[in-house]
C-alpha cells in the first residue's frame, strides 16, 4: 500500500498555533466579560482554514499542560526552566482554544505528565498499526524523529511539507537519529545543553559515521581519527559527558506510550450541536464571518 492509498490522520501541535496567534493577532479582541481573546480568535481562524482546506475525517489537536509537571522534569529539573509560565490572560485563552476545538468536534489530547509531542507521537504510533499515515501539523524540528516512510510534517504557516528525506536535508541526520542528534548538540528551546563543544554539524557528522549515540560512546576511542575539526577535544568531551548525553536523550526522545486511545474512532471528527457553537460564538464575540464559517464546518 503506497502513501496516497493510506488514510491520513492530521495531528496538530495546538500549543504552537495558540502562541503564534497570541503574538500575531492585535490586542483588540475581547469576550463578553471584557477579557482579551486575541489568541482564541487567531487560533479559531487557523482551525477553520485547516478544516476547510483538508476536510479531515481523522485528526486531533494536542495541547501542552505539563510545563512544570512533565516526566522529564522529574528526570532533569532544569528541563524548560528557561521558559516563563504563560501569563494568566494567555492561560485562560488556552482553555478557550480547547473549547473551540471540542465544539468543532476535534478530538483534544492533553495530559499533565506527557507533553503534546508525546501525545502526538503515541497517537501516530498507534494509528500506524491500523494502516494510517500521519501528517504532523507543526514547525517543531523534534517531530522529525516520528516520521516513517509514509508520514509527513507540515509547517502550515509556510505551507512547507517534508517526509523522512526532508529531515535528513534539514538536520543532516535520519529520523531515527534525531533524538541522539539533539542530545549531542543540545536544544536551547528546551534548556537541554548537549555535550559542550559539539554543535549541529559535528553531531550530524558523528552520527553519520557511528549510526547512534550508543555506538558513538562505545567506540569513542575512534573519534580522534575522524576528519572533523577538534576531533581529539571532541573525544575527550564525549568521555567526560557520556552519562549526561544519555540523560539528555531521555529528554529529547518523544515518548510513544502516552495515554491516548488506541481505537481509530477516538480520533475521528465528531458531529457537534449548533446551539453549543452559537453560545460559544456569543461568549467569545466572534464576528459574522467567523460564525458563518464555524456553522458551515459543523455540517461536514
Amino acid at each position: 500500500m503506497d502513501a496516497l492509498s493510506r488514510p491520513a490522520v492530521h495531528l496538530i501541535d495546538g500549543s504552537l498555533y495558540v502562541f503564534r496567534a497570541w503574538h500575531s493577532m492585535p490586542d483588540e479582541f475581547h469576550d463578553a466579560d471584557g477579557h482579551p481573546v486575541n489568541a482564541v480568535h487567531g487560533f479559531t481562524r487557523f482551525l477553520c482554514e485547516l478544516l476547510e482546506r483538508v476536510k479531515p475525517e481523522h485528526l486531533a489537536v494536542a495541547f501542552d499542560a505539563s510545563l512544570t509537571t512533565s516526566f522529564r522534569n522529574a528526570i532533569y529539573p532544569a528541563y524548560k526552566a528557561n521558559r516563563e509560565l504563560p501569563p494568566p490572560d494567555l492561560e485562560r485563552q488556552f482553555v478557550l482554544c480547547r473549547e473551540v476545538a471540542e465544539a468543532l468536534g476535534i478530538p483534544v489530547l492533553i495530559d499533565h505528565t506527557y507533553e503534546a509531542d508525546d501525545l502526538i507521537g503515541s497517537a501516530l504510533w498507534s494509528l500506524r498499526g491500523h494502516g494510517f499515515r500521519s501528517v504532523i501539523v507543526s514547525a517543531d524540528k523534534d517531530f522529525g524523529q516520528l516520521l516513517g516512510e509514509f508520514d509527513e510534517q507540515w509547517d502550515y504557516a509556510r505551507n512547507l511539507r517534508w517526509g523522512p528525506a526532508g529531515v535528513l536535508e534539514k538536520l543532516g541526520v535520519h529520523p531515527h537519529q534525531v533524538a541522539d542528534y539533539l542530545a549531542l548538540c543540545g536544544d536551547a528551546v528546551d534548556n537541554i545543553p548537549g555535550v559542550p563543544g559539539i554543535g549541529a554539524k559535528t553531531a550530524a557528522a558523528l552520527l553519520s559515521h557511528f549510526g547512534s549515540l550508543d555506538a558513538l560512546l562505545e567506540r569513542v576511542d575512534e573519534v580522534p581519527f575522524l576528519r572533523i575539526r577538534g576531533a581529539a577535544s571532541c573525544a575527550a568531551k564525549l568521555r567526560e559527558h557520556a552519562d549526561s548525553a544519555r540523560l539528555y536523550r531521555q529528554l529529547t526522545r518523544i515518548a510513544l506510550d502516552a495515554p491516548v486511545a488506541e481505537q481509530v474512532e477516538a480520533l475521528q471528527r465528531q458531529r457537534r450541536d449548533a446551539a453549543m457553537m452559537d453560545e460559544l460564538s456569543e461568549r467569545l464575540r466572534f464576528g459574522p464571518l467567523t460564525r458563518t464559517r464555524l456553522k458551515a464546518l459543523l455540517t461536514y
